[in-house]
């Protein structure tokens, strides 16, 4: 197993320098916060024209090594070199300067705004003179119409970004990326929420910027894809270094074992769950939308865990969202303990012992603001209430952080801002919130996307928990492996329509890909 070494160092009028070995050395870095000490001395070596992963467990210290590259956090210690000389980077703003840009994990464009005034902000084109400037829309248009032609990417300019799914969002994040004409792009999670066709779309960018000599930094939790794409692999754990490896000389399981610091012999918990009768029956369920779901029926076991499967646009979520009275149902019924249900809200649907995981956390799910305890709490809040309106703070707390500790929640305090833990913690809470709720039923929307592969076993290991005390599952998920490991039944859905229902045992990846493209 060969380490990748160092460059040869020197300095010369002050300036420290490097050999052209790296484009980029990020040397000693340590970054500290309250409780915690989330890098230390960390050092990645990056070269020129090459798509280096960058690979760890959720709170390794992958993310904030990468936001002080980018100059959202200010490293404590440690120095950073670029094309050979120390520079110093305060913002994002100088980031892009030296050529830096970042594509984040967490979604956070400007959705009402189009599509191109979100690639180009805060550098719009503009023409005319002096203090009679005015942005130029026909050049702004031209260029992204140019830069999507470049990235072969179909998307609107003009479209509304609120409008776009998730998928087509990331794809915009990373066309705005790329036409920063940066050195180095840092992707997090770039292909969390694209499709097959999407990710062959994405490489194909990634292998054309690295024949023109950029260089790519490409955090993802999917081994397959890092093992594909990767020149070199770091690896971190607990916020240190643990080594950097050319890919080629890499496993999967050597991988794993670096990342979690043990054998982790099974990717899926032993399942113990036993469905039993009906709980949840679903008929002819219709979406007054002309492109959403139609016609939809299927029953949900008491103690199963059924898997719903299906490609982008297939609308897995849109369907469960009906269910959970978040979206309108034109026509259908639904059935729970054998008697007929009306759900228009999610007051009703908790009122039938009903919880939502939703896809998009950071959009959808946590409060960032608030505390672990707040998070965990807020659903169940008139549960805590007293007589008089007020709340019973001490009964709040002792059950939040029972649920907590049992989801094993890491944290140094129930009161510390849910921000600042990883996307497995911050998952497990959400967790904690609905289970304080005592559902039957929970409907869970890609329960470990962007999660690492240690938490979601950690995940699944819940799921089979709840699954074998009876409470009924629905999981969406796009990951083939998580749908036939963890599910007693698989739906799939195409275009809106159910296409089939197969048994979790004995299925294959062929024959839920056939189903997915059915329509």
């Amino acid at each position: 197993m060969t380490e990748l070494g160092g460059g040869v160092s020197n300095t010369q009028g002050g300036v420290t320098m490097t050999d052209s070995k790296y484009l980029l050395e990020m040397n000693g870095i340590v970054k500290e916060f309250p409780g915690v000490k989330a890098l230390d001395g960390v050092t990645i070596k990056v070269r020129p024209g090459t798509v280096h992963a960058l690979m760890g467990e959720n709170g390794a210290g992958k993310s904030t090594l990468m936001k002080s590259l980018f100059g959202i956090y200010k490293p404590d210690a440690g120095e950073i070199i670029l094309d050979g000389e120390k520079v110093e980077i305060n913002n994002s703003k100088d980031a892009l300067n030296y050529g830096v840009s970042m594509i984040h994990q967490e979604l956070h464009p400007v959705p009402h705004r189009n599509v191109m005034e979100n690639i180009w902000l805060g550098r719009f084109p503009m023409k005319g003179f002096g203090p009679f400037k005015i942005v130029d829309h026909r050049r702004m248009l031209e260029d992204t119409k140019k830069l999507f032609e470049d990235l072969e990417m179909d998307i609107d300019p003009k479209e509304l970004v609120g409008n776009l799914s998730v998928s087509k969002i990331q794809s915009l994040e990373i066309a705005k990326a790329v036409s920063f004409n940066s050195k180095i792009i840092v992707m997090d999670e770039p292909t969390s929420s694209l499709t097959g066709n999407e990710v062959e779309a994405l490489f194909k960018i990634i292998n054309e910027l690295r024949s023109r000599g950029v260089s790519m930094i490409y955090i993802s939790h999917k081994m397959e894809e890092i093992l594909r794409i990767s020149d070199d692999v770091t690896i971190m754990r607990d916020g240190k270094l643990i080594g950097t490896w050319p890919a080629a000389e890499l496993t999967t399981d050597l991988i794993i074992q670096r990342m979690v610091g043990r054998d982790l012999s099974q990717r899926f918990p032993d399942r113990t769950n036993v469905p039993g009768g009906v709980l949840m029956k679903v008929e002819g369920l219709t979406s007054p939308l002309p492109k959403s779901f139609k016609d939809v029926s299927f029953e949900l076991r008491k103690g199963e865990v059924l898997g719903l499967g299906g490609l982008v646009g297939a609308q897995r979520t849109e369907l469960i969202e009906a269910l959970f009275g978040l979206r309108a149902v034109e026509s259908g019924e639904v059935s729970i303990h054998g008697k007929k249900v009306k759900i228009k809200s999610p007051i009703d649907a908790k009122k039938h012992k009903m919880a939502l995981l939703t896809e998009e956390r950071r959009v959808t799910g946590i409060f960032p603001v608030l505390s672990i305890h707040e998070n965990a709490m807020i659903a169940n809040i008139d549960r805590y209430e007293t007589p008089f309106k007020l709340l019973n703070e001490r009964k709040a707390k002792e059950e939040v952080a029972r649920s907590v500790e049992k989801l094993r929640v890491k944290t140094p305090s129930v009161r510390e801002k849910i921000k600042n833990l990883s996307g497995g913690n911050q998952q497990k809470v959400l967790l904690a919130r609905w289970l304080l709720t005592e559902p039957d039923i929970l409907l869970l929307d890609e329960p470990t996307r962007g999660i690492d592969v240690g938490a979601k076993f950690e995940i699944y290991s819940i799921i089979n928990d709840l699954a074998s005390q009876g409470k009924s599952i629905i999981m969406i998920s796009s990951e083939m492996p998580e749908l036939l490991g963890m599910s007693d039944r698989i739906m799939v859905m195409s275009e809106g329509r159910l296409t089939g229902i197969v048994e979790g045992k004995g299925a294959t990846e062929e024959e839920i890909m056939r189903l997915a493209a059915n329509h």
